[in-house]
């Protein structure tokens, strides 16, 4: 599982992963990958848990090899 992480690491992940955004939308931001669109939490001051980059990664289909070597 993905160690706790900063929202802008969060960000640089995904963009390195081939996501482009972040975009405004409803209550949440999300980043889109040709016709993917994955929700990721608002900027906050704290890192954003591993649980929840957990759940993420999972519904954008990225695999824990694929997240590590981003």
């Amino acid at each position: 599982m993905p160690a706790s992480i900063s929202w802008r690491k969060l960000v640089k992940k995904f963009r390195s992963l081939g996501f482009v955004g972040p975009y405004f939308g409803g209550r949440h931001l999300f980043m889109i990958k040709k016709e993917l669109k994955v929700h990721i939490p608002n900027p906050h001051r704290g890192d954003i848990s591993a649980g929840l980059i957990n759940e993420i990664t999972r519904q954008a289909g990225i695999s824990k090899h694929e997240w590590d070597n981003a």
